[in-house]
């Protein structure tokens, strides 16, 4: 080992990579270790600390990064455009109610309560239905693909609307899924706490795997190709990427997330929920997660889904402090059309001062700290 070796090795600047393995290492620095670990460890001591009505709002917004992570994939890493992220939501919701729905109920209900099966069953039912769509997605690019997943959200809502024995029906609704693992029920107070504490719990856990999980496959060959896809999709073909397969792969795979959190996405906030949820202020909800928390980064979706998601909490108090703005969702100005407006205001605010979203914010103070106290 030469004295420039033992150099880099003792002190750690510059941060030279003398291997590919370094390079795509998935923490290449001793500090990304130690903030990823001390984030994880703080997470876990909000369960101890926080009351349980912001534990159930934190436990939604973590399902949101789940599904937000899914949406960067197909549109930030693999720069397929898609506005049709509430539809498959919406197949993971109903297929994980439906699996674990009472048979003697209503509505549709098959009885399996395990969460290890009626999880990944969401997750693949909505992402074959990604698969079907994905071929779309050879022959369109740009906002042609977008107009076309625009249309999945307005047909899923028609289809949920009048599919009641699977929804419950228009303004009725039907139970969220039952978690139950390894015998326990986790949305009653159990061993790990109250039922908030044990679902923020499990969200966690899901969100991490979900995240590295994301974080590897953006890194591995099939990764770079969607890079090569999103940069230049005919420059891709010619250097060999097979467009065909890794675009459906996206799509696949995207969805897998999306329904993955659409299945737990209203077990951890509220019970239940019905067709008019999956509407299209949600897949606007979910692009501006991506948008502001940074594209093409699985750290700036759950920046940009914590973001969105606890920006509601706060328009909800703006009744009281407006008076003309109404809380009731049938007299205008309301505060859901506050909401909807305030996100198209974000949207457009971060991508003309920083595209790169949250994300970015945090790249700029991270590089003036290192550089500090020079300018350069």
């Amino acid at each position: 080992m030469t004295h420039t070796d033992r150099k880099v090795r003792i002190w750690g600047r510059p941060l030279l990579y003398t291997s590919y393995a370094q390079d795509m290492a998935l923490f290449d620095t001793r500090a990304k270790k130690l903030w990823c670990g001390g984030l994880v460890l703080f997470a876990l001591a909000l369960s101890q600390v926080l009351v349980d009505h912001t534990l159930e709002l934190l436990a939604t917004a973590l399902v949101a990064a789940i599904g937000a992570i899914g949406l960067n994939l197909v549109t930030g890493y693999a720069g397929q455009v898609s506005l049709g992220h509430a539809f498959f939501l919406a197949i993971g919701a109903y297929t994980a109610a439906a699996l674990s729905g009472d048979p003697a109920g209503r509505t549709l209900g098959f009885g399996v309560t395990n969460l290890l099966i009626w999880l990944p069953a969401a997750g693949l039912v909505a992402a074959l239905a990604g698969v079907l769509v994905a071929p779309l997605a050879t022959r369109l690019r740009g906002l042609y693909l977008a107009i076309v997943t625009l249309g999945l959200v307005f047909l899923g809502e028609h289809v949920f609307k009048e599919w009641d024995d699977l929804t419950g029906g228009p303004g009725v609704g039907r139970p969220a899924a039952a978690p139950e693992l390894f015998g326990w029920r986790l949305d009653r107070p159990g061993p790990l706490g109250s039922r908030e504490q044990q679902l923020y719990l499990l969200v966690l856990v899901v969100l991490v795997v979900f995240a590295v999980g994301a974080r590897n496959l953006a890194r591995s060959r099939i990764g770079r190709g969607f890079a090569a896809i999103r940069d230049r999709d005919i420059a891709a073909e010619v250097m060999g990427v097979p467009l065909t397969r890794y675009k459906v792969l996206a799509f696949g795979v995207s969805s897998f997330y999306a329904g993955c959190a659409g299945a737990l996405l209203y077990t951890v906030s509220g019970g239940y929920f019905e067709a008019g949820s999956f509407s299209l202020l949600l897949s606007v909800q979910y692009i501006a997660m991506v948008l502001i928390g940074g594209v093409a980064t699985v750290s700036g979706s759950i920046a940009g889904a914590l973001f969105i998601t606890l920006l509601s909490p706060v328009t909800r108090e703006l009744p009281a402090l407006l008076p003309f703005i109404s809380g009731d969702s049938t007299q205008t100005p309301n505060v859901f059309q506050v909401e909807t407006v305030l996100y198209g205001l974000l949207i457009i605010v971060f991508l003309v001062f920083e595209p790169r979203g949250l994300f970015g914010l945090w790249l700029r103070v991270r590089t003036y700290w290192k550089s500090w106290p020079f300018s350069y």
